[in-house]
C-alpha cells in the first residue's frame, strides 16, 4: 500500500496521485475561490502530480507538474490536497 501525505509536505521529486481536494481556508468565500482555482489548474483526484522545485525560503513557492503543465503555488494553497505516493516515494 502506498501513503498518502499531504501535498504542502512533499518534497522535491516526489510524486503521485492527487487523493482527495479540500480548500483550508478561514473564510468560506476565500475556501470557494481557491477550490475553483485548484481545479482550473486540474489539481483533480486521480491527477498525477510532482514536485519539481522548492523556493529558497521556507521552501516557498512550490512547482508542481500536473498532469505535464507547470504551476507555481504557496504550501498553504496546496495544504488541503492529499498526494498518494508513487511506490519509489513510498516510506522513504
Amino acid at each position: 500500500m502506498t501513503d498518502i501525505i499531504k501535498l504542502s509536505r512533499a518534497r522535491r521529486g516526489q510524486g503521485g496521485r492527487i487523493h482527495a481536494v479540500e480548500a483550508l481556508e478561514d473564510n468560506p468565500a476565500d475556501a470557494l475561490e481557491l477550490e475553483r482555482r485548484l481545479l482550473e489548474f486540474g489539481l483533480v483526484e486521480g491527477a498525477r502530480v510532482g514536485v519539481l522545485h522548492e523556493g529558497p525560503v521556507g521552501r516557498d513557492p512550490v512547482v508542481l507538474d500536473v498532469e505535464g503543465m507547470r504551476i507555481a503555488l504557496r504550501r498553504h494553497e496546496v495544504r488541503g490536497l492529499s498526494l498518494q505516493l508513487d511506490e519509489a516515494d513510498a516510506g522513504a
